[in-house]
C-alpha cells in the first residue's frame, strides 16, 4: 500500500505535487480557531478526500500543468470560503484594514458576495480542465471539447444546487440556511448558476483567442 501511494505520488510532476502540498497546508490553516466547527467537516471534506485520491487520480489521468493550476486555485477560493461558511467571509473587513473602505459599500449591496464570486471561479478556472479532459480522454476535437466542457460546467452547477436544495430537505434550522447561502434572495441558485456560465463563456473565449 506504501509503495503504491509512493509510486503514484513520484509519478506526478514535482510543480503538481507542491500545489497538491500547497492546498494541503491551506485546507490545515483554514481549520485552526475554526468558527464553525459543526459545518467544517460538509465544508472542507470533499476537499481533502480529493487531495488523498489526486495523486492515483493524476497518474491514471495526466493533466498539463496549466490545467491543475486552475484546479488548484479553484480549491483555493473554495477553501478560503469554507472557513467562513461563505456567507460570513469578512472581506469587507479587510478591505477596510487596507484601504479604508468597504467593497459592499462601493457596490452597493448588503449581500455577502463570496460565493457568487467562487461560482464564477467555477465555470472560469474549471473550463480549461475539462476542455483537455474532453479532449485526451474522451476523443473530442475542436468546439465540440469547448460544448462539452460549457455544458458540464452548467451541468455540474445545476447538480450543486440541486444537492444544496436536498439538504434544506434534510437538515433542519440554521444548519441549512448557512451551508445554502442563500442570504435570503430566492433567485440565489439561478444566479449561481448564471455566474458559473459567465465565467465559463469568458473562459472559452480566452481560450479561443489563445495561439496554438
Amino acid at each position: 500500500m506504501i509503495a503504491g501511494a509512493a509510486a503514484a505520488w513520484n509519478a506526478v510532476p514535482v510543480a503538481q505535487r507542491r500545489m497538491i502540498i500547497a492546498l494541503a497546508v491551506a485546507v490545515c490553516l483554514a481549520n485552526i480557531a475554526q468558527p464553525y466547527p459543526d459545518l467544517a467537516p460538509l465544508q472542507h471534506g470533499p476537499t481533502v478526500a480529493l487531495l488523498f485520491a489526486a495523486p492515483w487520480l493524476l497518474r491514471r489521468w495526466p493533466l498539463s500543468t496549466a490545467a491543475i493550476g486552475c484546479i488548484f486555485a479553484f480549491l483555493l477560493l473554495h477553501t478560503l470560503g469554507a472557513r467562513w461558511i461563505y456567507s460570513y467571509v469578512p472581506y469587507d473587513d479587510w478591505a477596510r484594514a487596507v484601504v479604508g473602505h468597504d467593497i459592499s459599500s462601493l457596490f452597493g449591496t448588503t449581500r455577502n458576495g463570496y460565493d457568487r464570486l467562487v461560482h464564477f471561479a467555477f465555470g472560469a478556472l474549471l473550463t480549461l480542465p475539462m476542455v483537455e479532459i474532453s479532449r485526451k480522454f474522451g476523443g473530442l476535437r475542436g468546439g465540440w471539447s469547448l460544448a462539452f466542457a460549457f455544458a458540464f460546467i452548467a451541468l455540474g452547477s445545476a447538480l450543486y444546487e440541486i444537492f444544496e436544495w436536498l439538504l434544506t430537505l434534510i437538515a433542519v434550522g440554521e444548519t441549512a440556511d448557512y451551508y445554502n447561502g442563500q442570504q435570503g434572495d430566492v433567485w440565489d441558485a439561478q444566479k449561481d448558476m448564471a455566474a458559473a456560465q459567465v465565467g465559463s463563456a469568458l473562459a472559452l473565449i480566452a481560450l479561443l483567442r489563445r495561439p496554438d
